[in-house]
């Protein structure tokens, strides 16, 4: 094996300038879980599916995760004071797609869940759930940064995660 020549090791000066399309790109690379945030919107549930989800402290158990201040979940996200975070298992692209495409109807007759704790709609056969409370919405460009405390949950549900990828929803692979 040969060392990298100067030609071939990257460099700042070979990187391309920041932009929208820079960052998407980017992050096209990189493998994310996939959950579904919903809340409570005048007695109607609402959710959307994220990718931007992170555990911030375990102490106080605290998470984060972003929506754009244009989606037609953020009015219940901004207004809500809890909210259910929602990890989906490898079974559910189609639980995902159907969170993540606008105007779909995502508590119809094919979605299964439960009024939770806080009222919060609570979804069937995920791998992990938290009701959350909301303890900051922190401004970053056209999205909010939510900040929420883990209130009550269950982590003991079967299978393997669901995981975005390339555009794509994927399996873990061994």
């Amino acid at each position: 094996m040969t060392a990298p020549t100067a030609s071939t090791v990257p460099t700042a000066a070979s990187g391309r300038p920041g932009s929208p399309d820079l960052l998407r790109s980017v992050f096209r690379r990189h493998a994310a879980g996939v959950a579904v945030i919903t809340a409570e919107d005048g007695g109607r549930p609402v959710g959307f599916t994220a990718t931007s989800l992170n555990s911030v402290s375990a102490d106080p158990p605290l998470l984060s995760f972003t929506i754009a201040t244009g989606a037609s979940s953020w009015p219940a996200i901004r207004d809500s004071e809890h909210l259910g975070v929602h990890i989906l298992g490898e079974h559910q692209q189609d639980l995902a797609g159907l969170f993540a495409r606008s105007g779909a109807d995502r508590f119809g007759p094919g979605t299964d869940w439960a009024r939770g704790p806080y009222g919060v709609p609570v979804l069937d056969d995920v791998l992990a759930w938290l009701v959350c409370r909301v303890v900051a919405r922190v401004p970053a460009g056209a999205h909010r940064v939510i900040i929420a405390e883990a209130v009550a949950g269950d982590p003991a549900g079967e299978g393997r995660p669901l995981l975005y990828h390339q555009g794509r929803f994927n399996a873990l692979r061994d």
